[in-house]
């Protein structure tokens, strides 16, 4: 789809917009009427916009693989932040080095759209935005700042379990299982009762839309008004089976710090519904509680392939993205 085209709002996928709607502008631009082009060329486009981003990249302490870009919103429009400057946004061109790379920015969008909208997940805002040139990104609105432009306190779970590139090598951010993750928001998180709800929601949200890269670090706790602290926005949400030939989890140790197995993992090599009703078991939830909250994940929901039909994936990759959300309802009823 171009630009051209646009017909749903790049960032609910409401139809009848060819630009953000009401609803994306308070939520991701803070009600300023923001455009949905870029004032830049899409990297390695325009030598002198990509001597900005190389400059910028300089700056951004957000850590990942994915090139990020620090954004700030100038009165009604985006532009990349100076020295010295607080950006308020963080773009992510498409990547490099992944099958169907160019889908990536609408993969993220949509599983974080499908995340909010459907299985009601406290989400990051963001929207999809467009080069000069019609090339995609992925921007997302930070929420780790207070109104004054300050940071609240933020950490993610690999610094919560102490774990670094120096002590446990390069995959330390996979070195864990998410029950122990589990075990970190009871010990960090005052009301770890409800948090830890919204934590097995994502947990199970991430393996029913085949998101093979939630590590440690694509976690985090974050501070409130109080000083307490409570899991953050979800953030990195994105079907990398399109992308990459991963595994059911991120974490090597997968749901958890043992070497349990339900009878359908070692029927069908796996998870199934007694995977996770035994991961809930372990967070301390009563089953009829489990169940509960599983429930929206066992049914099909029709709202899903409506939104992947308005997304700005192409024919090809909404296919497979709708064969990977079938596939794990299969395997969570099993």
């Amino acid at each position: 789809m171009s630009v051209a085209e646009i017909n749903c709002c790049p960032g609910t996928l409401a139809e009848g917009y060819s630009g953000y709607s009401i609803t994306a502008l308070r939520h991701v631009f803070n009600g300023r009427k923001v455009s949905h082009l870029l004032p830049y060329d899409a990297p390695q486009k325009n030598e002198q916009d990509s001597e900005k981003f190389l400059e910028n990249r300089k700056r951004i302490s957000i850590s990942g693989a994915q090139e990020k870009l620090s954004f700030l919103l100038d009165k009604n429009k985006l532009r990349l932040t100076r020295e010295g400057e607080q950006g308020t946004h963080i773009l992510k061109p498409i990547p490099r080095d992944l099958k169907k790379v160019d889908q990536v920015p609408a993969n993220e969008h949509l599983t974080m759209v499908v995340a909010c909208q459907v299985y009601g997940i406290l989400t990051a805002p963001c929207a999809l935005i467009f080069f000069r040139n019609g090339e995609p990104a992925f921007i997302t609105k930070r929420f780790d700042l207070r109104g004054d432009g300050t940071k609240w306190a933020k950490e993610d779970f690999a610094t919560l379990a102490e774990k670094t590139s120096e002590t446990d090598g390069p995959n330390y951010k996979y070195g864990l299982s998410y029950e122990e993750i589990g075990q970190l928001i009871r010990r960090y998180v005052p009301a770890s009762k409800v948090e830890m709800d919204k934590y097995f929601c994502l947990v199970l949200f991430n393996y029913l839309f085949s998101n093979g890269d939630a590590h440690l670090k694509n976690f985090s706790l974050l501070e409130n008004e109080s000083g307490d602290y409570f899991l953050s926005p979800a953030y990195d949400l994105v079907n990398t089976r399109i992308h990459v030939s991963d595994q059911d989890f991120a974490l090597e140790r997968g749901l958890f710090a043992d070497d349990y197995r339900s009878q359908t993992a070692k029927k069908y090599g796996f998870p199934g519904r007694q995977d996770f009703l035994e991961l809930a078991r372990r967070l301390g939830m009563e089953k009829k509680r489990a169940e509960k909250l599983m429930q929206p994940f066992i049914i099909y929901q029709d709202r899903v392939e409506t939104l992947v039909a308005r997304s700005f994936l192409d024919d090809g990759a909404k296919k497979d993205y709708l064969w990977d959300y079938r596939s794990r309802c299969y395997r969570i009823n099993s």
